[in-house]
């Protein structure tokens, strides 16, 4: 039996939008994800149309999540770094409360994944009122963070903006630099562990959790980072960010938001 209602989850992305229904208690995906491809540009109409559209035709009637690829506050967009400017300022969870009945939740995309591992996968362990610090990142087409002290959530962290040797931080040590590189596994490790550096020097975490799908491939550059904190790999992959934003609508999380 669910303490909570199942939820469906949203991931917004630059590139795509990712939905599923969630049993918030335990993490499990109810049924298989939709990915759908944005059309660019990204607007927040062509957003809510989609978002709209499939829980019309899913007739879902629960709770919903979402994550935003932004910063979020008061239920507002105030940046749009991989999608269209019109989200600048853009009123979206009053947009969204107009057609969900059921309890929303809105958060940043990488808050979202971290939330989740912190409430089910890699950090759960340190979701405590001792926990100490712990430092999400996800890697990805940029880098995104989130930040929890004794598992309370910082919200709208961008530590992927850093600067880093003069440029943006991401720009080193995102996921989809190594790819467009053709970098080595070692070669980005020696990458990321210059980035995780700066990260470990900026916030003394107890604890670095690296996400997005370049975490299923963690033993191929792990030898090469040298941080003094412990750092491991996510555990729930490319679903953190939807599972994240479904657990960020029961009500022990939509405290602390």
């Amino acid at each position: 039996m669910h303490r909570n209602p199942p939820a469906l989850g949203i991931d917004i992305g630059g590139s795509f939008i990712k939905i599923a229904p969630v049993d918030v208690d335990s993490g499990k995906l109810m049924a298989v994800t939709q990915t759908v491809r944005i059309p660019k540009p990204a607007t927040p109409e062509l957003i809510l149309d989609l978002i709209q559209t499939t829980i019309r035709e899913t007739h879902w009637s629960g709770p919903v999540g979402v994550g935003y690829p932004g910063v979020i506050r008061d239920g507002v967009t105030l940046t749009a770094c991989h999608v269209s400017d019109e989200w600048l300022g853009y009123r979206l969870l009053a947009h969204l409360s107009e057609f969900v009945s059921a309890p929303v939740a809105l958060l940043n995309d990488a808050d979202a994944a971290g939330l989740a591992e912190m409430t089910l996968g890699a950090g759960k362990d340190r979701n405590r009122p001792d926990g100490g610090t712990v430092v999400t990142l996800t890697l990805g087409t940029g880098i995104g963070s989130a930040l929890f002290r004794h598992g309370k959530l910082f919200p709208n962290t961008e530590f992927g903006h850093i600067e880093l040797d003069g440029e943006d931080a991401e720009k080193m040590a995102a996921a989809s630099v190594r790819t467009t590189l053709g970098l080595t596994w070692p070669d980005y490790g020696r990458r990321l562990n210059h980035y995780l550096g700066a990260i470990i020097k900026l916030l003394s975490p107890d604890r670095v959790i690296l996400g997005g799908g370049i975490s299923e491939n963690y033993h191929q550059f792990s030898n090469f980072l040298t941080g003094n904190v412990e750092i491991v790999p996510a555990a729930l992959g490319n679903s953190a960010g939807l599972i994240g934003a479904a657990v960020a609508t029961t009500p022990d999380e939509s405290e602390q938001k």
